[in-house]
């Protein structure tokens, strides 16, 4: 069985701080889960030191709060706090599409127009849903580099840190998927002709209607 490396040699290759936001944002670590200096310095060989910047940074994002001298715990969110972030997403979301398509060259979208057509048509009628999953990653991830603002790629990403599951389990509920696509075919429609005010109107659109299905199944996604 390997040795793991000595606590206080601090391994270089560990992005901490990008593994934790993914534990968290995928639930492996479930609101209100501890989260312990010394069991995580041993499992990624790194010193409490190291562990200690990783959770200032999550607590930056709102992703833990810490507790003196015991380590720290992931955040619960209430449906108040939720919907408050809806509202915000709502905007930066739409922000983001603009900039998006102002920045862009013509026919930068051409591919991603084609996958929202029948190959995602195909994966809902097979259940894909963890495919069609990731093909909403590809666009959001595509919008946001195209839109070419760091602060704003930030926001967001701490959004998505915080809402990512949440997304998940709104997209299995029924018809949402097939909703959820239309309403992107026409965002990308918008993007690809290069109209930036329709495309922030129609991704704000889609962000609405995402909140509004949250608040007709709350008791079932809570």
């Amino acid at each position: 069985m390997p040795k793991r490396p000595a606590l206080d040699a601090p391994n270089p290759d560990v992005d901490l701080v990008t593994v934790l936001r993914e534990r968290i944002a995928g639930h492996e670590y479930s609101p209100g889960a501890k989260l312990l200096e010394a069991e995580l310095a041993a499992e990624f060989g790194v010193s409490r030191a190291r562990v200690r910047e990783a959770f200032g940074a999550l607590e930056s994002r709102g992703l833990i709060r810490r507790i003196p001298n015991r380590g720290a715990e992931v955040m619960r969110l209430d449906l108040q706090q939720i919907f408050a972030i809806y509202d915000v997403r709502e905007m930066l979301e739409g922000l983001c599409a603009r900039l998006a398509v102002q920045h862009s060259k013509p026919g930068a979208w051409r591919d991603l127009v084609t996958l929202f057509g029948k190959p995602m048509e195909k994966l809902i009628r097979d259940g894909e849903f963890e495919t069609y999953i990731a093909n909403l990653e590809l666009l959001r991830r595509r919008t946001s580099a195209a839109a070419a603002n760091p602060v704003l790629t930030d926001m967001l990403d701490s959004i998505n840190d915080k809402t990512r599951e949440i997304m998940r389990r709104i997209i299995i509920l029924p018809g949402r998927a097939t909703e959820g696509l239309q309403q992107h075919r026409a965002l990308l429609a918008a993007m690809h002709k290069g109209d930036a005010a329709l495309a922030e109107k129609l991704k704000r659109a889609n962000i609405r209607s995402s909140r509004e299905c949250l608040e007709r199944y709350q008791s079932f996604i809570l």
